[in-house]
């Protein structure tokens, strides 16, 4: 296991090396400037600088402190980077800090991680480390309640005693602890007055006191036994307790990943530690937290992600950085929590590109969550049926460990047959050809749920006169306009753009409009047609628009009071139906024409993750596929459930065309009105690089300015250069100098961006 570890290690050397943050050089003091405490705060503004603020008397500032402060006329709340005893700039330049948010503190491992972010995506500090701060809602104001038992921990006790000599009331409030054996029960917290409460938030950040939790689940809860796969899996995790070493957890669809997951957590929670499990959508949260409810009744768990309002999240970043949350559970956010007792990091569905941030600060979470775990030195999870080339290149060169789940969990299922039918067959009614509409048909008949996947939301994605052949596009970006029906419109999904439906055509004033190809609200109508007695439900962006609509789908399938599903990949993946026996997967050619590489790759996924929903339980499944490709290695992975022949022959072609992940890639996007102000830049921008390439950065190749695949969205012309290395340290490198060419351009008309590892070459 040393040794594993050790080759993991050496798999993050390249990110290890940008751990090192620096400030600005601290020189000797004029006379004018006499000695005084500075913070440097980093403030959410586009600069990769802090800023000194001198500390006034009586404010307790460290590393870590959420502070307000002035800049200019604004008033902005930030995080204290660091604190010297002077600063090289003029005392009187200096502005005092405000004030400091009470009981609130960045932690020292969080710090880093939003460092290294802001180091190696090469975005400003300020910015990344506002990704660790919770909204200040219920910051002020009345003092929060702490709904947990306290207990002292043996640092407090041991340190605690002298340091309140000069106390009187922080010293009976220690009693208090004293008189109960260490421990101060949540009713006897209420009753305490606001400023002891204050209290015991500084004793519990700086860990002299720790929540403690009502039960601690049983390991080996489960709803039925652990197979052998997943005992295997359970086990070998647990014996990394202590070490940071990476797993692969790689199961085919309905093989208990979960199960694994939870076992794996009770045992680090049984031993005082917290966990951290992070999903790629909210909609896949609530599931999984009554999963985890279901099997530790009383376990604390702390949910972060973007759904909730200020106050909730709030409350739960103050959970889980006192203890008193053992595990969090969200979205990629969630990878700043604060967790001063980490011992396992869990990361679900880790090949899902939702983890990449795609704007603001462009990080990815599944990556930064491997870096903490390195830090924090524990053990991370993988999980997945279908792992990231990155993650299965780790695995193969025995960077990372894999465990294989190859059967389904529940004893009764089996993987479902896979049938690859035409596209264009006769008698097809909306796209839905003859052999899917009988298998659905038989499905009704034995009272069984069917799923028809098309990851298409509206009815079609286009318009198109019959005469002139004019099409209807979008005014402000390079795409058509999307047919919606309900309600009547034509819609933009690239930028939001709306208009009327029209009642001819505005070319040649034909009032024979077609709507071309089928999307979801299509597929509904044609079912509702073809089925008049069938209960169906459409899930996708527009109909799940409102607060629970999805959830409540979610248990109309549960109790069996829907017979058909139409829906988006919202439907793809962590969902478990078990009456769901039959899916239908149409449209899924369209992306074997993009233009971007790992279009491949995710539709692979995708399909493996759909066809997966169907017969998890005891009720065999069934999957029809309407292709014009049947013959494609992505379809024949999917017929006989092999990903990792997949996943080889996708990582010999990336080999032979030199993509990541054997080569590390960054991407300079810029935008602006006006095509020609998105050239000269992006030409300067090249000239630049070129120059930079040929001086010192000769491991790096950097590409002509091109424009992207989406050439003009809301209204701005978009190009982007791409610059790749073998390395990638030398790609950081170049990447360092490269940004602060970039920023000295004179004359910029255009908005530009770096991104490192992008999702794709949109």
């Amino acid at each position: 296991m040393k040794d594993l570890a050790g080759k993991a290690a050496v798999a993050h050397e390249d990110l290890e090396h940008y751990n090192s943050f620096f400030y600005p050089p601290v020189g000797a003091a004029t006379r004018a400037q006499r000695a005084m405490p500075v913070a440097r705060v980093a403030l959410p503004v586009a600069t990769a600088t802090t800023f000194d603020y001198w500390v006034p008397e009586g404010l307790a500032v460290a590393r870590g402190s959420v502070v307000r402060v002035m800049l200019g006329t604004r008033r902005l709340t930030g995080v204290v980077a660091d604190v010297a005893p002077t600063s090289t700039i003029a005392r009187e330049k200096l502005q005092p800090i405000v004030d400091v948010v009470d009981g609130l503190s960045v932690p020292p491992d969080v710090i880093d991680l939003a460092m290294f972010v802001a180091s190696y995506y090469h975005e400003p500090v300020g910015l990344a480390l506002a990704l660790a701060v919770p909204p200040l809602a219920a910051a002020d104001g009345a003092p929060r309640t702490i709904a947990s038992d306290l207990r002292l921990t043996e640092k407090g006790i041991a340190a605690l005693p002298g340091k309140l000599a000069r106390s009187p009331a922080a010293r009976a409030l220690l009693d208090r602890f004293q008189q109960g054996g260490g421990t101060l029960p949540a009713t006897a917290i209420a009753a305490l007055p606001p400023q002891w409460k204050r209290t015991l938030r500084r004793w519990r950040d700086d860990a002299y006191i720790v929540a403690t939790e009502a039960a601690v689940p049983d390991a080996q809860r489960s709803a039925y036994a652990l197979n052998d796969g997943q005992s295997a899996a359970v086990a070998a995790i647990a014996a990394a307790d202590g070490e940071f070493v990476p797993f692969v957890l790689h199961g085919v669809t309905g093989s208990g990943k979960t199960d694994v997951y939870l076992a794996a957590a009770a045992r680090a929670l049984a031993q005082g530690r917290q966990v951290l499990m992070l999903v790629p959508e909210i909609n896949l949260t609530p599931q999984l937290l009554a999963r985890v409810r279901a099997a530790s009744p009383g376990l604390r768990v702390a949910t972060l992600h973007s759904g909730l309002s200020r106050g909730e999240r709030h409350a739960e970043w103050v959970a889980a950085a006192s203890g008193a949350a053992r595990l969090v559970l969200g979205t990629r956010l969630a990878v700043f929590a604060p967790l001063p007792m980490l011992g396992l990091v869990i990361v679900d569905e880790e090949q899902d590109a939702s983890y990449k941030q795609q704007d603001n600060v462009r990080y990815h979470a599944r990556d930064a969550a491997i870096w903490r775990a390195q830090r924090r030195t524990v053990p991370i999870v993988l999980g997945s049926a279908t792992p990231s080339l990155e993650s299965w290149l780790h695995a193969r060169e025995l960077h990372y460990r894999r465990l294989d789940l190859p059967q389904r969990a529940d004893p009764r299922a089996a993987l479902p047959p896979v049938i690859l039918t035409g596209n264009r067959a006769a008698r097809s009614l909306d796209g839905i050809g003859e052999t899917l509409r009988s298998a659905i048909a038989a499905r009704l008949a034995r009272r069984e749920q069917s799923l028809i996947f098309v990851n298409r939301r509206g009815f079609a994605p286009s318009l198109i006169c019959s005469a002139c052949k004019w099409e209807a596009h979008c005014p402000r970006c390079s795409a058509r306009l999307t047919t919606h029906r309900e309600p009547p419109s034509l819609r933009c999904h690239h930028c939001g753009h709306v208009e009327r439906l029209p009642a001819a055509c505005p070319t040649c004033g034909n009032v024979d409009l077609l709507p071309l190809g089928f999307g979801t609200q299509r597929l509904s109508r044609a079912l509702a047609e073809a089925f008049p007695t069938a209960r169906i439900a459409r899930v996708d962006r527009d109909s799940t628009r409102a607060k629970n609509a999805f959830v409540n789908v979610r248990e109309q399938v549960a109790a069996n009071t829907l017979d058909i599903l139409v829906g988006t990949q919202m439907l793809a993946k962590g969902h478990d139906f078990p009456r769901l026996t039959l899916v239908g997967v149409l449209g899924a050619d369209n992306a074997l024409y993009s233009a971007d590489f790992r279009a491949t790759e995710r539709l692979a996924t995708l399909l493996m993750q759909v066809a997966g929903r169907a017969g998890r339980a005891g009720l065999p499944g069934e999957v029809i596929v309407q292709t014009d490709f049947p013959d494609h290695p992505v379809y024949a992975a999917l017929a006989t459930h092999d990903y990792p022949r997949f996943a080889e022959v996708l990582l010999a072609e990336r080999r032979a065309a030199q993509l990541p992940p054997y080569t590390h890639v960054a991407l300079l996007a810029a935008e602006a009105h006006h095509r020609t102000d998105v050239d000269a830049f992006l030409d300067h921008a090249h000239a630049a690089a070129t120059g930079l390439v040929d001086e010192s950065h000769a491991e790096v190749t950097v590409f002509s300015p091109v424009p992207a695949l989406l050439a003009r969205r809301a209204g701005f012309e978009r190009g982007q250069i791409v610059a790749q290395s073998d390395r990638r340290p030398a790609l950081q490198r170049f990447l360092a100098a490269w940004h602060d060419a970039l920023a000295a351009l004179p004359g910029k008309r255009a908005r530009w961006s770096l991104d490192v590892d992008p999702a794709g070459f949109g």
